[in-house]
């Protein structure tokens, strides 16, 4: 997920989940969205207290609310009051029933985050651990009858992002992982998760968000030997210089533009995917370089892939770019394990080429097949530019992605 700031960074937001072991809902909500009119980054990870649907509602509301409060530019401390006076109260624990990290991102990289009984996050600057100041909100709740025992504190804080800094947050699902093992009789601990988080930046200076946050939640899960005793969730925000990525898919309606295509393909300065046969046989035929099929790892459901020099990936069109379609409106509702369960196909690597990049260049052909004439075929399989669409509508959308279309 991303967006052009200022000075060409870019902001990339990732998170993974897993749910409560034996929980087929989970009990966090994470949600993003971008503006298109002025490219402000909201996001919002609250967890419901206790696990399952229950929670799930109720961390899906809080985060629902904080979200469109901050979109119609409710002053982050206020959105935070009201919120909290919204929020019902667990008569047993004297505690709201959800807590959140609420992270507001300008365009011109300033940062605002309001806490609320979430683990503290972790902001990482050139491999060091930065810690800015944070202002303590005590909410005074408004029914005293209702109100719980205990107060609730709100920190909040602010400062100004640069190029290379990385925001991790995450429920305590994470920090209080493998609590009552050898390993970590008090859990995992907010420490402990620092000392990982900037052991895996150091593995891997340049590790995307999304695969950072899947690394803490992975080690979390370890740490309660597989399964799971809460929630855990992880979402990171990484400002960094953005990843192109072009693909071509589709022969263009004028012949005369396969010239044009090709020139456009050996200039980009990106990685580059070649997305159907003919795409593939014109960027060989205008450049000289041969096609060859692999036959050496098949899917029954997926055509394979070929190998082309100067191409980091081609494959087949219309069937191929319909899975990645359905692997992106599906893997949206997955908590981030987009991939689970998919095999190794021309669609996966195409859809994890997508989700590391920032920037995505289409070149689409607008030329039909006639070979996806056949009535018998699904709808959206018939015209190419609909997938497209589709695919931009959900990179944009659900993960926030700059994606420009252009046709031939």
């Amino acid at each position: 997920m991303s967006d052009l700031l200022t000075g060409g960074t870019f902001i990339e937001v990732g998170h993974y989940q897993l749910y409560k072991a034996g929980q087929g809902a989970g009990g966090d909500s994470f949600l993003s969205q971008k503006h298109d009119n002025d490219g402000r980054i909201i996001t919002v990870l609250s967890d419901g207290l206790g696990s399952g649907i229950k929670a799930g509602v109720l961390s899906t509301l809080t985060a629902t609310m904080a979200m469109k409060f901050i979109a119609a530019d409710i002053p982050i401390k206020r959105a935070a009051n009201i919120i909290m006076n919204t929020l019902p109260v667990c008569k047993e624990r004297g505690i709201s029933y959800a807590t959140f990290t609420l992270v507001d991102i300008e365009p011109n990289s300033a940062v605002r985050i309001m806490e609320y009984d979430n683990p503290y996050y972790i902001l990482v600057r050139q491999h060091t651990v930065v810690e800015p100041i944070k202002q303590c909100t005590t909410i005074e709740r408004k029914n005293k009858k209702t109100a719980p025992t205990r107060e609730a504190v709100l920190y909040y804080s602010d400062y100004r992002a640069r190029p290379g800094d990385r925001l991790v947050f995450f429920s305590d699902g994470v920090t209080q992982s493998g609590m009552g093992t050898k390993a970590h009789p008090m859990g995992w601990g907010a420490c402990a998760v620092q000392d990982y988080v900037l052991e895996k930046i150091q593995e891997n200076p340049f590790v995307s968000a999304r695969d950072l946050a899947r690394l803490v939640v992975q080690q979390a899960h370890r740490n309660d030997a597989f399964k799971a005793k809460d929630d855990i969730t992880c979402g990171v925000i990484y400002f960094r210089h953005p990843r192109d990525l072009l693909i071509l898919t589709g022969p263009p309606v004028n012949p005369e533009h396969d010239d044009e295509m090709a020139r456009d393909f050996n200039a980009f300065p990106g990685r580059k995917i070649l997305c159907g046969g003919t795409t593939a046989n014109i960027i060989s035929r205008q450049t000289g370089k041969p096609v060859k099929l692999q036959l050496k790892k098949i899917d029954p459901k997926i055509p394979p892939m070929s190998v082309m020099e100067g191409a980091d990936l081609v494959t087949e069109g219309i069937i191929t770019l319909g899975k990645v379609s359905e692997i992106l409106e599906r893997g949206a509702l997955r908590g981030g394990n987009i991939l689970e369960g998919e095999g190794d196909n021309g669609a996966t690597r195409i859809v994890e080429m997508l989700l590391d990049s920032d920037r995505i260049h289409f070149m689409v052909g607008t030329k039909i097949n006639e070979a996806h004439q056949d009535p018998n075929m699904p709808v959206e399989l018939e015209i190419r530019r609909n997938i497209v669409k589709k695919i931009q509508a959900l990179l944009s959308e659900q993960y926030l992605k700059d994606v420009q279309v252009r046709y031939l």
